[in-house]
């Protein structure tokens, strides 16, 4: 069979095509220690020997920062790098850091799970976008910017982590690339290549140049780049490849599809989705799923991602309550059940339909729990299960849920002061205002809602975690031998972070040092999540 005969190649084209056939092989780029940051503006081309020829895509108005891109030399007195909120609005002191030295600070944060508890989440993710006072040794190489950075965006919170790097006035290449990097994952490109554009002493590697001359449009430099970078091997022959069919993916149109990298750059998973062979998020880093969540991707594609990106709190509960209501579920099994019970349960809050509202509950909770996702749903649905008037079983789960949720202190204190009503009238009374009260709690009932009421503690119930609980808040906390150096020496931040690490072990299964840990927390005034985190421990992993 003959092929038909195509129109002549343009002058890119016909590069790209002489470069493809040429273009030598190179060895496996080894990769990052953070598996989803690229390299693709880290390393500098080789001075004299590969240049863009043109920067002729002039960037548009509205670019990255205020001041200029510049490379600050190490050193250089620029360690009051920025949060989000001041530190007091988050419950911590301005001098978190003090006198640790920031190098142990950076790996103490790089050791954060995010495969932990939500409250340990959260109090980790305040640590990372609040803005304290510069640490003693003023951070001369910004590795715990870089490590806050990198943490969020292993956490998927990359609005936040890009709000950061655009506070910087005078990013360094390093944190030029993470920018870079997350503005592919957001779907800012063109923003990414016009800050490229305007900052040519961040030089990139030559697969951003081509990239960025391309969504520029100055096509004949991209590939004309393109061939002297593959040539000099400069661009490896799987980067070469896929940058070649980015340029002109109809040159390639009967070749068979390119295999996909296990661990993309961003770069390369957005030319992968330019040339339409996208690359799955399931099994990528979390920061990959965010780009999932466009309204041009399927329904079930959204409602994965944001199942993902709840459970480690880098969406509101809002947004994925919104993704399970969006349409009524196409067919059955996995995420489409989770979707149809949330949609039963707030169906039966919505109509007050006290006579199914419990069956859902226990549905949708389980359903849920599957995900890890009880937090969110706490968080969505606490306070109207716990106004709904349930009684036995489905009272003792509604009461859990809404110690879980943000308004759980306000919900226990009302539970530890109700006076049981006439038992003749109970049955009578209606759902909502002037419903019946509810039922005395039981023993271990009382205990969890003492601990989010920051009542005092009745005895703890036979479980070592309850009892480990116990003894972290009653009295005053007195940390032991391990805390007590780092928070009298003016190491909050270390003593802190160390107590994460515990009861991320805590909640993995580890428990000896539950106890230690959450004293150090309310030691250094973080009574409040330390609390949390507590109840999370009980409730989560012990199911008291």
């Amino acid at each position: 069979m003959t092929r038909p005969e195509r129109a002549p190649l343009s002058p890119a084209a016909a590069l790209i095509a002489a470069l493809t056939a040429a273009s030598p092989a190179a060895a496996e780029v080894p990769l990052s220690a953070i598996d989803w940051l690229s390299q693709s503006v880290s390393t500098p081309a080789p001075s004299g020997k590969v240049k863009a020829p043109s920067d002729a895509g002039a960037a548009p108005q509205g670019g990255w920062l205020p001041g200029t891109i510049t490379a600050s030399p190490l050193g250089s007195d620029n360690t009051a790098a920025p949060g989000l909120v001041p530190a007091d609005r988050a419950g911590l002191k301005a001098d978190f850091w003090g006198v640790t030295p920031s190098k142990d600070l950076a790996r103490q944060l790089g050791e954060i799970r995010s495969d932990t508890l939500p409250a340990i989440q959260g109090l980790a993710e305040s640590i990372l976008v609040s803005e304290f006072t510069p640490v003693a040794d003023r951070d001369p190489t910004r590795a715990i910017f870089l490590a806050r950075i990198d943490k969020l965006s292993e956490f998927g919170a990359l609005d936040p982590a890009l709000s950061m790097l655009e506070e910087l006035p005078q990013p360094t290449p390093a944190e030029f690339q993470r920018w870079f990097d997350i503005a592919l994952l957001v779907g800012q490109e063109d923003r990414a290549c016009a800050a490229m554009a305007k900052a040519p002493q961040i030089a990139p590697t030559l697969t951003a140049r081509v990239f960025c001359l391309a969504r520029l449009g100055d096509w004949p430099a991209a590939a004309l780049t393109l061939r002297a970078g593959t040539g000099l091997g400069q661009i490896d022959k799987a980067e070469g490849d896929l940058t070649a069919r980015f340029l002109d993916p109809e040159l390639f149109e009967d070749e068979p599809p390119l295999a996909p990298p296990s661990h993309p750059s961003p770069l390369v998973f957005r030319m992968f989705e330019g040339i339409g062979e996208p690359i799955p998020t399931t099994t990528l880093s979390l920061a990959f799923a965010q780009s999932d969540l466009r309204s041009n991707t399927g329904w079930k594609t959204r409602l994965d991602a944001g199942e993902r990106l709840a459970r480690t709190g880098a969406i509101p509960p809002n947004r994925l309550l919104g993704l399970y209501t969006e349409q009524k579920p196409a067919a059955s099994g996995g995420v489409w059940d989770r979707a149809a019970a949330v949609q039963a349960l707030e169906a039966a809050l919505t109509r007050k339909d006290k006579t199914v509202i419990g069956s859902r509950m226990q549905a949708a909770w389980a359903a849920l729990a599957e995900k890890r996702l009880e937090v969110p749903f706490a968080r969505l649905f606490g306070r109207p299960l716990a106004n709904a008037g349930l009684s036995g079983a489905d009272d003792r789960l509604a009461l859990r849920i809404g110690l879980l949720s943000d308004e759980g202190a306000e919900i226990a204190a009302a539970r530890l002061t109700v006076t049981p009503p006439p038992p003749i009238a109970k049955a009578a009374l209606p759902l909502g205002p002037g419903r019946p009260a509810p039922a005395p709690l039981d023993h271990d009932s009382q205990f969890v809602a003492a601990l989010a009421a920051s009542a005092p503690l009745p005895a703890p119930p036979a479980n070592p975690v309850a009892q480990a609980v116990s003894a972290a808040f009653t009295g005053p906390p007195v940390p032991d031998e391990r805390f007590a150096p780092l928070l009298s020496g003016n190491q909050t931040g270390a003593a802190v972070l160390k107590a994460l690490a515990l009861l991320s072990a805590s909640a993995a299964g580890d428990q000896r040092d539950t106890g230690a840990a959450l004293t150090a927390l309310r030691a250094a005034g973080l009574d409040a999540p330390a609390r949390r985190i507590a109840l999370e421990l009980l409730i989560l992993d012990q199911r008291l």
